[in-house]
């Protein structure tokens, strides 16, 4: 080692002291593996590569992940970067290290990318790692968080692609597995590339504020102090300050459209101490001391969150007039809040093969898995870890007691299949706090909800209930049922689907070759036969509008081929070609531009229209600016015949409205489903309509209609979507 990789690993050797005991010995060697088979290796911003695995470590280090961890994260790409070999770690290293090592090779070897499929595939491939070994994906979890934090290097459209992936997958994931601080930084890292404009604007916000924070907050931890000292003399307490992550700001100020001064939890007070009833005590003589803010009290302990987190939320408002927000919780709910999972190496507990708990909180990772056996299309795993792993969570109550946690914005079906698989087939409807409800009601916390069910033979769930349900666990369970229970109506149903929408899209197979046709897009869906293919339709495994563009484009190429060369008479009328990628008949060397009226794109049915001075103007065909019968037009000499030029691939601006149902995010999940396209988005603009409903109006650049259409597709994928339309603007 020269004296900057010592000095290096000094830093390494005084931060494992720090933290704990570990094995020296192995890290040491692992790090001197790490330096000499990366050596020569450098980064895209120029520095040694070893220098990146060094601080994963130095992150692992730091949530008191065990010596395996650390030194498996020392070697995390030596496999894949270097000479080095699975087997020489094994050797070298032991099974352990060996098999972190691997798990977290094959993830980077999953090259993520904007095309759903392989995204998806590589999803499933790291949870099937992390069912494994959750180590691995605490080691990747690591490995994200100092890319983001060395993501300046990198070209600007690969930051804004990583930061949508943070955002998308990783940050879910941190959440789910209870370790805050990661998940809080990798959040604030990708806000901070993809609005920048935002996230200086709140982070000089805060900054400005900073003296008199911290001042309020100092005199209201000293008060507080002085206060419990009197009531509860032997009480043991750690006090702290915090200040709300920029991303969480953010989500209210630009989703929610709050102004700062209207988000009450910016600043909070935290206390720490040893019992449950000593948390209840102190919550008590708060509301003594503060007023409390209605409807802002939240009792995590008796409910914990899905991730495990456990304390008691309350707001209330000083003397000056400030609202803050007091946790209340004990040291051991605090260790699980701060680390998660990551907790049970922290304080060296391990994690056994008997865990009950530890196999309930990784519980999401099977389900998320176990939901693709009755989908064949990959890319609802993408979906999953958006809705099931929500940050925002609600709790709902059955008449026995039980509290159901489902996302935010789920429904009454979600509610059923969460209780029971049984109970959800055999619903027929639903109270609500006593009342008869929809089962497409939102579900709000603390709602008491009861099923009503029925045992006649023969009753299930409707295939609507696939778009009333938000969570792919209820998704799941009624695809399972239609799947099992219903398979010759499944059939019957996915054939005339699908037969139906190749004749709206003009798609005619010959009778002699329709059967094998078929075969063969069963055999591409991954399943036996055709009857098996009509099936998944049926019961909803397989989506229409995500294979027919691809049919459509295979129907093409086999009629291109098969068709016979045709002799084509040359006309004298001569042919003018535009920067537009259009084809004028009848005029050479003249401007021809589209019309903002229609904003037609290739693949449109279009005419041409000779204006006065300003060329040719090129209109959708049935445009409301073009006669119907062109005969009779006041001046038919003046249309003419137009087509698109095949041979050009060019990109034309489309402006398309969504209304969805208001919700927090909307406008979030627009730009990413456009951006995962790898889709430029020119504008965006969102407002609530006094229906309740929220209008997306927003402008993208796409390639052809069969493109646009693509686009629409992704959006209506959408949860709370009721329309999505391209509009002229």
């Amino acid at each position: 080692m020269n004296d900057a990789q010592a000095r290096d690993y000094n830093e390494l050797y005084e931060l494992l002291n720090k933290y704990g005991s570990y094995d020296i010995k192995l890290i040491k060697k692992a790090y001197e593996l790490c330096v000499a088979a990366h050596e020569g290796q450098k980064r895209v911003s120029s520095e040694d590569y070893y220098i990146h695995p060094f601080n994963v470590a130095k992150i692992l280090v730091g949530l008191g992940m065990d010596s395996e961890s650390i030194a498996a994260a020392l070697l995390h790409d030596v496999v894949e970067d270097t000479e080095t070999t699975i087997e020489e770690i094994k050797a070298q290293f032991g099974d352990d290290v060996a098999l972190l090592v691997d798990g977290v090779t094959k993830i980077g070897r999953l090259n993520f990318s904007t095309k759903e499929q392989q995204q998806a595939e590589s999803l499933r491939k790291m949870l099937i790692a992390m069912g494994q070994d959750i180590r691995v994906i605490i080691i990747k979890l690591a490995d994200r968080l100092h890319n983001m934090r060395t993501i300046d290097a990198m070209p600007e459209q690969k930051q804004r692609d990583k930061s949508v992936e943070t955002l998308e997958v990783y940050a879910p994931i941190a959440h789910r597995l209870g370790i805050r601080p990661v998940k809080e930084e990798l959040e604030d890292l990708a806000i901070k590339h993809l609005d920048p404009i935002a996230y200086a604007e709140i982070e000089n916000s805060l900054s400005l504020r900073s003296q008199q924070r911290n001042q309020i907050l100092d005199d209201i931890k000293s008060r507080i102090e002085k206060r419990l000292t009197e009531e509860m003399p032997n009480l043991r307490a750690v006090f702290q300050s915090r200040v709300k992550s920029i991303h969480g700001i953010y989500r209210k100020m630009y989703i929610q459209g709050r102004d700062l001064d209207e988000i009450y939890d910016i600043y909070a007070i935290r206390v720490i101490t040893d019992t449950v009833a000593d948390c209840y005590n102190i919550l008590g003589i708060m509301h003594d001391m503060f007023r409390p803010i209605p409807n802002r009290f939240k009792d995590y302990i008796s409910t914990p969150k899905p991730n495990m987190y456990q304390s008691l939320h309350t707001t209330v408002i000083s003397r000056a007039g400030i609202p803050f927000e007091i946790q209340i919780r004990t040291f051991d709910m605090h260790h699980t809040a701060e680390f998660g999972i990551a907790a049970h190496w922290k304080y060296k507990e391990g994690i056994t093969e008997n865990d009950k708990n530890m196999e309930s909180r990784l519980a999401w990772i099977r389900e998320i898995l176990d939901s693709q056996n009755t989908s064949t299309d990959a890319t609802d795993i993408v979906r999953s870890i958006k809705v099931d792993l929500s940050q925002e969570d609600v709790f709902a109550v059955t008449p026995k007691g039980d509290v159901i946690n489902l996302p935010v914005g789920s429904t009454v079906v979600d509610f059923a299949f969460a209780i029971h698989s049984a109970v959800g087939v055999r619903m027929l409807g639903a109270k609500v706090n006593g009342k008869i409800a929809p089962i497409n009601h939102e579900i709000k916390t603390g709602e008491v909800i009861e099923i009503l069910t029925t045992n006649k033979a023969g009753q299930g769930p409707s295939r609507d209930w696939l778009n009333i349900a938000v969570t792919n666990q209820a998704k799941s369970k009624i695809r399972s049922w239609f799947k099992k229970e219903k398979r010759e109506e499944n059939i019957a149903t996915g054939k005339l689907e699908f037969e139906k929408e190749l004749r709206r899209n003009g798609i005619e197979i010959p009778e002699e070759d329709f059967d094998e046709f078929i075969e063969d897009l069963a055999r591409r869906s991954k399943l036996l036969n055709g009857e098996e293919f009509f099936a998944a339709i049926g019961y909803g495994g397989i989506l229409l509008s995500k294979i027919i563009p691809r049919i459509k484009d295979d129907f093409s190429k086999r009629a291109a081929a098969s068709k016979q060369p045709e002799i084509v008479p040359i006309h004298d009328s001569k042919i003018a070609k535009s920067s537009e990628g259009v084809i004028v008949e009848g005029i050479d060397n003249c401007l021809v531009k589209l019309s903002k009226c229609c904003a037609p794109l290739p693949g449109d049915d279009i005419i041409g229209f000779i204006t006065r001075g300003h060329g040719v103007s090129i209109h959708k065909r049935d445009c409301n600016n073009v006669p119907k019968n062109i005969a009779d037009a006041s001046e038919p000499e003046r249309w003419i015949r137009a087509r698109w030029d095949g041979s050009k691939s060019e990109a034309f601006t489309s402006t398309l409205q969504a209304m969805f149902i208001n919700r927090d995010g909307v406008v979030i999940d627009v730009m990413n489903a456009v951006n995962n396209m790898r889709v430029p988005i020119h504008s965006i603009n969102a407002r609530e309509l006094k229906s309740g409903n929220c209008s997306v109006i927003f402008t993208v650049s796409a390639e052809s209609v069969e493109h646009l259409r693509s686009i629409i597709a992704r959006i209506e994928k959408i949860s709370g979507l009721i329309s999505v339309e391209r509009i002229n603007q």
